[in-house]
């Protein structure tokens, strides 16, 4: 099985960004541990951060054909990118939305996700354990449909 985990703007910055909300684990602490719940599942995993929409885009193009699933976590595009949903939807590739923090508990804007009726399932305030949670249960999702 192979998954991608795909982050969007200023998750790069993670462990030094307001480190209040967002914890102190950089994205490559998480994908390590990634990398160690991927190998107890089974799952070949590949990462991948851009800042830029287009080039997001550009990464969920490609995973059409290549990837069973994805791992999003497209920082704040998920609350404005219908692009990246409709993307998300035409690789036909299950995926499960992840923020750190708890989007309904912060600013209004927020509390909305333009990717959520597309996804699997959403994880949020979870800080880093979220990516985890995420990709256990998408892993289990796609073994088994009924999940």
């Amino acid at each position: 099985m192979r998954i991608a985990v795909l982050n969007g703007p200023n998750l790069n910055l993670l462990g030094v960004r307001e480190p209040r909300l967002y914890g102190t684990d950089s994205l490559a602490d998480i994908e390590r541990r990634l990398r160690v719940v991927g190998q107890e599942l089974g799952v070949d995993l590949e990462f991948f951060q851009h800042n830029g929409e287009g080039e997001l885009i550009d990464r969920i193009h490609e995973l059409r054909g290549r990837a069973d699933g994805a791992v999003v976590n497209a920082g704040a595009y998920s609350h404005t990118s219908l692009a990246i949903r409709d993307a998300l939807s035409a690789v036909e590739v299950p995926f499960v939305e992840v923020h750190l923090t708890n989007v309904y508990a912060r600013e209004p804007e927020r509390r909305h996700s333009m990717l959520a009726p597309a996804a699997a399932a959403v994880v949020c305030g979870f800080g880093a354990y979220g990516y985890e949670l995420a990709l256990r249960g998408l892993a289990a999702r796609i073994s088994s449909p009924r999940v």
